[in-house]
C-alpha cells in the first residue's frame, strides 16, 4: 500500500449527544460543514474527545455511519475511526465495518487494562487489526498518558516495519519530539507521522510536522491556519505569539474541569453537542457563565471557528 502523508488540520470531533445523554447522529451532518468551512481536511471520530471509549461498539457503528453518509462525495476529507481499545475482537468488528462504511482509515490504541508488556506484543496486536482491513491504512495511536503504554514510537516502526502492509503511521499525542522526529525520518520519512497536542504545534513544525489531528481545531481552526501561515512565511515572533493564544484558550479546559470544557466552547461557535458522559466532569450552568466570560477575554471571537453563512446556529 502506498502510504499517504496528510497535511493541514484533522479534527477530532466530540460526538454529539442529546439531553438524556444518548447518541444525536442528527447534529453530524452540520459539523462536517462547519469543519469544511473552516477549511479542516478531516476527522479523527470517537477518539478521546469523541468518548469512544465511554461508548458501546453498536454506538461507534452509529457515528462511523453517519460520517460516512455525509462526507461520501468527498474523497478529499478524511475519516479515520479509533476502534479501541481493550478486546481486539471489537476492534476487529469496528475495524471490518469502517471499511464496508467506505472510511479513509482506522486506527487504534494501546490495550489499557492488560498492557501489552513490550512492544513487540503491542505490534502483534496492531497485527491482528490492521490484517483484518488489508486495504485500509491503519494509525497506531500513541497517547500514553491515558493508556500507560509508554513505548518509544521509534521501537513499535522497528516492529512492524515491513510486518504490516497497510501500516500508514501514527497520531503522536506526547511530549517526546527527540522521540517524534525519529519517526518522522525513519525509512526516509515513510510513515505518516500526525502531530497531537495542539498547545505544542509550533515546536512541531519547527521539526518538520506537516499534518496534526487535535481537538481545538473543531473551535479555533483560523488560529492554527494563521500560525502554520505565520510559521513557513518565517514569522516566528508572530507564530510565537499565536501558539501563545492556543495555550491561553486550553488553559481554560484545566481551570474549568478538563476535556468536557470543549463540548462548552463548541456552543459558543453554534454546534451544540450535548455533554460528556460520566465519569467525565461537566460544568455547572453557573460555571459556563463565568467560562463564557473568560473566553469573552481571550477575544476568541476574533479567531473562533464560523459558520458556514447558510448555516443557521444551534441554541447555546
Amino acid at each position: 500500500m502506498k502510504i499517504q502523508h496528510l497535511e493541514g488540520l484533522i479534527a477530532a470531533p466530540f460526538t454529539p449527544m442529546d439531553a438524556d445523554g444518548a447518541l444525536n447522529p442528527d447534529v453530524i451532518p452540520q459539523y462536517y460543514r462547519f469543519l469544511k468551512q473552516n477549511k479542516v481536511t478531516g476527522a479523527f471520530i470517537c477518539g478521546s474527545t469523541g468518548e469512544g471509549v465511554s461508548m458501546t461498539t453498536a454506538e461507534k457503528k452509529l457515528v462511523a455511519a453517519a460520517w460516512a453518509a455525509c462526507t461520501k462525495e468527498d474523497p478529499a476529507f478524511k475519516v479515520m475511526l479509533l476502534v479501541g481499545g481493550t478486546s481486539l475482537a471489537d476492534c476487529v468488528e469496528l475495524a471490518r465495518h469502517a471499511y464496508s462504511l467506505g472510511l479513509y482509515a482506522v486506527s487504534f490504541t494501546a490495550p489499557s487494562y492488560f498492557k501489552p508488556a513490550s512492544v513487540e506484543m503491542l505490534a502483534e496486536c496492531c497485527k491482528v487489526v490492521a490484517g483484518a482491513v488489508p486495504g485500509m491504512p491503519f494509525y497506531y495511536y500513541h497517547i500514553p498518558v491515558l493508556t500507560g503504554g509508554n513505548y518509544a514510537m521509534t521501537d513499535l516502526l522497528q516492529a512492524v516495519d515491513g510486518q504490516i502492509p497497510n501500516f500508514a503511521g501514527i497520531k503522536y499525542t506526547h511530549e517526546d519530539f527527540m522521540d517524534f522526529l525519529s519517526c518522522m525520518r525513519y525509512q526516509n520519512g515513510r510513515y505518516d507521522m500526525l502531530w497531537g497536542r495542539d498547545e505544542n504545534m509550533l515546536s512541531a513544525l519547527a521539526i518538520g510536522a506537516k499534518g496534526a489531528v487535535g481537538s481545538t481545531f473543531n473551535y479555533a481552526a483560523p488560529l492554527y491556519h494563521a500560525l502554520i501561515h505565520a510559521f513557513e512565511n518565517n514569522d516566528l515572533a508572530a507564530a510565537q505569539a499565536l501558539q501563545q493564544q492556543s495555550i491561553d484558550m486550553i488553559r481554560l479546559l484545566g481551570k474549568y474541569g478538563g476535556i468536557a470544557t470543549g463540548k462548552a466552547y463548541m456552543k459558543l461557535v453554534g454546534i451544540n453537542c450535548g455533554e460528556f458522559r460520566l465519569p467525565v466532569k461537566n460544568m455547572s450552568a453557573t460555571d459556563f457563565e463565568l467560562f463564557r466570560k473568560d473566553v469573552h477575554a481571550l477575544a476568541f471571537d476574533e479567531y473562533k471557528s464560523v459558520q458556514p453563512p447558510s448555516e443557521k446556529a444551534g441554541e447555546l
